[in-house]
């Protein structure tokens, strides 16, 4: 069996500074670099000659894009493109209140991802004159399935309208108001309000702390008088609650449960 001692490549130039070794058995130490930033060594020691390759480690890019090329096509569409394709893949699926398929969870929620990389405004507590007003629920993973929706009647006899949030800004406090209609009661409306207060818990997050909820009028309390603590489960928003995106026509939100908010600004 024959050995071939491979020779460092001539194309590669010498650094000119040696890299210091404590290996007792090398007498010389000679670095090259070569154009890719790359160094290679070697020792003169006759018994073991080992290159030695010296390269830099690339850092991940951030979770907003997994590869150089998704990152250049995501960076070609704008805000007002991935707001266009946010609301024609919210078409169909009543808020997601109900249960999205998967495909369609997929495609809104890196939408959604896609709008929270592009923050306009990254410390929202700072600037809470733009979160104040009210704003109305288009999209959340919040579920209302199976037992739960037929025990509140949301199947045939009750239909849930729009669920708005009214922030007051100088008083700390946010209502949350879900609508409903109700057939065969003559009713135009009735609606569930929680009553909350806020406080700022960072730059980006304030804490909710639920007050009181009512139920208008008297004929929807008496629908719901058996599942209310039901009906407070599903939408108290109590807790942590994160503002990921802030502009002035959306704002998305993501609790302490992991669960994700997407509002338009509304009258």
């Amino acid at each position: 069996m024959s050995s071939k001692l491979i020779q460092p490549p001539t194309s590669i130039a010498a650094s000119g500074r040696a890299i210091s070794t404590r290996t007792p058995n090398a007498k010389v130490l000679v670095s090259f670099s070569n154009h890719n930033g790359k160094t290679m060594s070697f020792s003169d020691n006759p018994i073991r000659l080992r290159p030695m390759f010296i390269g830099k480690v690339t850092e991940q890019s951030s979770s907003c894009s997994s590869t150089n090329e998704q990152q250049e096509e995501e960076e070609v569409r704008t805000v007002s493109q991935i707001k266009e394709e946010l609301y024609e893949a919210l078409k169909g699926i009543n808020r997601g209140i109900f249960g999205v398929k998967s495909d369609n969870k997929a495609e809104v929620e890196g939408l959604v991802k896609l709008l929270e990389c592009r923050n306009p405004t990254p410390k929202p507590t700072g600037e809470l004159d733009k979160i104040g007003g009210c704003w109305r629920l288009i999209y959340s993973t919040i579920t209302v399935l199976g037992s739960k929706r037929t025990k509140l009647g949301l199947r045939d006899f009750v239909s849930l309208g729009d669920l708005l949030q009214q922030i007051d800004i100088a008083q700390g406090k946010t209502v949350h108001v879900l609508k409903f209609d109700v057939r065969g009661l003559n009713l135009l409306d009735g609606e569930f309000r929680i009553v909350a207060s806020f406080k700022i818990s960072s730059k980006t997050s304030v804490e909710i702390t639920y007050e009181s909820s009512t139920i208008k009028p008297d004929q929807l309390m008496n629908i719901f008088r058996k599942n209310m603590d039901l009906l407070l489960g599903i939408f108290n928003p109590e807790g942590l609650f994160e503002i990921s995106y802030l502009d002035e026509d959306i704002q998305v939100g993501r609790d302490g449960k992991g669960n994700v908010f997407v509002l338009e600004r509304t009258e």
